[in-house]
């Protein structure tokens, strides 16, 4: 739960602090209408008290506050940093810090905020689950309740610190409470030792130095199987990301729920089996919308992203000529900009001169202006880039060679069979979007006939629309190919999904009337059986790329269908046409 304070809800005052050699805007959260100036001045006067590092609370303090809080009839809460500065008085029951007020207070997935919450209550009640709660989402030091007597003296103190992660999966510790003068702690020992064991337990569970690790979230109205094989498949993405999965979470939701994608309640407890298993992200399934992620960002501090976001990361990672790193940048952008977010409090004096004196830009319209301007920047590059590969495509016209173009799920072994066929080394590894570059390759038939193989990014469902419009350049180069090469994986659970999702790509491209011969790969992985009945069923060629033998139905059907052209006889310019690549004939 969190502060909302109402109409006269804040009283702030800024007065010199010679103790804590700075100027501090003495602000007290929380629900203060009513009060007397006298008690306003009272909780004011509560920020120059100072806590030795050793202690969760000096007795002195501990009076005052709760003869205070039963003065005003209202618990007041200490937020104190561990040099015992107090850094927030909050008044009102449920009153909580925000992250947005923490921002300053950095923490990572395996340390704590350097923060305690000390809170009074005036019915000497233990720990609720919102303590609990706040405590684990702000990772805070401690938690406490003080108990207040009739007399206005401090009673039973109530704490609870976090855990490490753990098999029996507990994420704090509730503390046998003890009278406040009874508590012997020695608080700073107490929390090194905490915070020892927490980057212990983090340096455990590391399998490689500085790999992230993530719980994946599926929120949808489908059901359970069908959002299991999605965080299958985004668990795929994830360790090809070189991310490693910590857990997954799949809540069927209803159509339109829209505010978190997800409960509140639920998104708590996803935070923190998080927090508790040592996560440095969450990743949803689905694409957040900018306001999802306002919204999520005001629950949890650490890392969420969506789908498309770890999709490009994924790209960037792989882009390696200077079209692909373009094209990758183009659609980050694109993506980034409708979801940038501030306050318009800060601002930017652009520079002197008539028509730049006033105000200036806010911070926020500066960024989006930059992007714009980047994005502007990039799309000529892209223009560039598109009539580089017009005048590639035109050297292979002359040429009449004909061209193959193999499209197909990604890591469905597409670069494997043109390296199979082709006798290349492009990389190959059994993860998704291994290949982002477009390659091409020269293919002679077994009867003396050449054609240009073409190698392009993989597909997959649901591909985001920023990453489509980027690399729509390079995918217009399927438009001059002859014939698509659909390669499927044959031993893929979701085997229709997968073939639909490349037809809605190619028809999203207008060139489903391109013809096509569907090729059934990975073969191996199933009985002779199996592999017989798929192939009749979608009238498809069986095969596995790592076993050249296998190749041959499918080299005689290409050269059936493919156009006769002569072979040229001599070699084509350009990077696609390396000599090595002339291959196949002496396997005939």
């Amino acid at each position: 739960m969190r502060c909302r304070p109402g109409r006269g809800a804040e009283r702030s005052a800024a007065r010199p602090n010679v103790r804590a050699a700075r100027s501090t805007i003495a602000t007290i959260h929380g629900h203060v209408s009513g009060l007397k100036a006298s008690h306003v001045s009272a909780l004011e006067r509560l920020y120059r008290r100072r806590i030795p590092a050793s202690v969760v609370l000096t007795a002195e303090l501990a009076r005052t506050t709760t003869q205070l809080s039963r003065e005003i009839r209202r618990p007041i809460g200490l937020l104190i940093t561990r040099r015992g500065v107090i850094e927030q008085v909050l008044v009102g029951a449920g009153c909580a810090p925000t992250f947005e007020s923490l921002a300053k207070f950095r923490v990572g997935s395996h340390s704590l905020r350097g923060l305690r919450l000390i809170r009074t209550h005036l019915h000497d009640e233990p720990l609720s689950q919102d303590d609990l709660t706040h405590l684990a989402l702000l990772r805070l030091d401690l938690i406490g309740v003080l108990g207040v007597t009739e007399e206005g003296e401090p009673g039973l103190l109530h704490l609870a610190h976090l855990l490490p992660p753990n098999q029996p999966g507990e994420v704090c510790r509730i503390l046998k409470p003890v009278p406040f003068h009874d508590l012997d702690l020695q608080l700073d020992t107490f929390l090194h030792t905490l915070e020892h064991d927490l980057q212990r337990s983090d340096t455990h569970h590391a399998v490689a130095a500085g790999q992230e690790s993530a719980i994946l979230v599926s929120a949808a109205p489908k059901s359970h199987a069908e959002q299991d094989e999605h965080l299958a498949e985004l668990t795929e993405l994830a360790q090809s990301a070189g991310v490693r999965v910590l857990d997954r979470v799949a809540q069927r939701t209803h159509e339109g729920y829209e505010r978190y994608l997800l409960g509140k309640g639920k998104l708590k407890d996803v935070v923190m089996r998080a927090l508790q298993k040592g996560a440095d992200l969450i990743i949803f399934d689905q694409d957040l919308a900018p306001a999802q992620a306002r919204a999520i960002s005001e629950v949890t501090d650490l890392k969420v992203i969506d789908r498309t976001q770890l999709i490009l990361d994924i790209f960037a990672r792989r882009a390696h000529t200077r079209e692909g790193k373009v094209q990758v940048e183009l659609a980050q952008l694109r993506y980034l900009l409708p979801r940038l977010s501030g306050h318009g409090t800060s601002l930017s004096r652009l520079g002197g001169g008539i028509g730049t004196r006033g105000p200036g830009e806010t911070k926020l319209e500066t960024d989006r202006r930059r992007i714009r301007d980047r994005i502007a920047h990039l799309e000529r590059e892209i223009d560039d880039v598109a009539r580089h590969q017009d005048q590639r495509r035109a050297r292979r016209v002359r040429q009449g060679l004909p061209i193959l173009s193999i499209v197909g799920y990604t890591n469905a072994g597409k670069s494997t069979l043109l390296n199979t066929l082709t006798h290349s080394q492009i990389s190959a590894q059994d993860r998704l979007f291994e290949t982002l570059d477009t390659t091409s390759r020269r293919l002679r038939f077994p009867h003396d006939r050449e054609v240009i193989v073409t190698d392009t990014v993989g597909f997959i469902r649901d591909l985001p629309k920023d990453l489509v419009s980027a690399f729509r350049s390079t995918l217009e180069e399927l438009r001059d190919a002859d014939m698509l090469l659909h390669v499927v994986d044959a031993s893929a659970p979701n085997l229709d999904q997968q073939i639909m999702s490349v037809d809605v790509v190619l028809q999203s491209l207008q060139m489903e009337t391109i013809p096509r011969v569907m090729v059934l790969n990975k073969c191996d992985r199933l009985s002779a059986r199996q592999a017989d009945v798929l192939s009749k069923r979608y009238h498809a060629i069986a095969i596995s790329a790592l076993d050249r033998e296998t190749l041959r139905p499918l080299i005689a059907h290409l050269e059936t269908l493919l156009p006769v052209v002569p072979s040229p006889g001599s070699h084509e310019e350009g990077p696609e046409q390396p000599p090595q690549d002339l291959a196949l004939a002496s396997h005939s």
